[in-house]
């Protein structure tokens, strides 16, 4: 089966084709994507931009159209917190379509953690054990851990890394503005912690997310060149390290570290807060990075569906 999903995100759409079955291993076919960074391009009421929404519905439209010219059979259309938070997602579900046909599938918080915790816990294998997982979004935060497939505890907070960097707005960031972003952080992720405690300690943590294999790649991890299997890794001293420095930096330098793209160099400062917080609160040395994540969640729990 040639399977076609449509990620509205926070920063991304992103259409991908893969070839999939039930029990086998999804293979990416085609990438098609665009950045409007929703999460960060709301209006003061917390709406999605008429701009906004028509520049995406047409995006969609453009995305059934490759879907279809690479042979894809199915669609898997969904979208995540800047939708599923704006103020008129009504609205902008309904001009999407009717712009493109598609009815796109928003995902409640818990069911984003859920499906990625699916993706790492295949990725990783039984062998890991009790897991804890860590996806960093645009606009939401989600963390997921248990020992099966289906997480004993799965928690989104509004910590997405583009939602966060809007507190940011100098550049590079004052001394201010950090101090309030570093409290507000821990306050939310504290929140947290009881559930994810109450579950067991875990034998693994992981990262999954665009903002952590950043993250990681600037702290030394193996660069995305040396292939999908070379382990990686992120540890809290080198992240705590890292921290500081792209706290003084610009967007702009911070794009000339390894792995950090210029679309993303302006988020990654909020992300690491985001990421340091975690990892201190819960006495994590050290993350293991997930290639995988939301959508390959989503991809193999509808083969899972299908082979049932």
């Amino acid at each position: 089966m040639r399977l076609g999903v449509i990620d509205v995100g926070s920063n991304t759409v992103h259409l991908l084709v893969v070839d999939a079955q039930p029990g086998g291993h999804p293979t990416p076919d085609y990438s098609h994507k665009v950045e409007l960074r929703l999460a960060e391009h709301l209006t003061p009421e917390g709406d999605i931009s008429d701009e906004g929404a028509r520049t995406l519905a047409g995006f969609v439209a453009d995305c059934v159209e490759v879907a279809e010219s690479r042979g894809a059979t199915e669609l898997l259309p969904f979208a995540t917190s800047a939708i599923r938070e704006a103020g008129n997602t009504e609205a902008v579900l309904d001009l999407v379509r009717d712009t493109s046909g598609v009815e796109l599938d928003i995902l409640p918080g818990e069911e984003e953690a859920r499906a990625t915790f699916l993706a790492v816990r295949r990725w990783f294998g039984w062998s890991a054990g009790r897991l804890l997982n860590v996806d960093i979004g645009g606009g939401s935060l989600e963390l997921a851990a248990g020992l099966d497939e289906q997480p004993d505890a799965a928690i989104s907070l509004p910590l997405g890394a583009g939602r966060l960097s809007r507190a940011l707005e100098h550049d590079p960031p004052e001394r201010a503005e950090v101090k309030a972003l570093r409290k507000r952080i821990r306050s939310e992720i504290a929140t947290a912690q009881p559930a994810l405690t109450k579950v067991g300690t875990p034998q693994l943590v992981a990262g999954s997310s665009k903002t952590v294999r950043s993250l990681a790649r600037a702290c030394g991890a193996a660069p995305r060149g040396e292939g999908l299997y070379v382990p990686r890794v992120l540890r809290f001293e080198d992240l705590a390290e890292l921290t500081p420095r792209l706290l003084r930096m610009t967007a702009a330098q911070r794009a000339g570290l390894p792995g950090v793209s210029a679309s993303r160099a302006h988020q990654l400062a909020a992300g690491a807060l985001v990421l340091e917080a975690v990892l201190e609160l819960s006495g994590v040395d050290e993350l293991a990075v997930s290639p995988w994540a939301l959508r390959e969640g989503l991809i193999l729990r509808f083969l899972d569906g299908l082979g049932r």
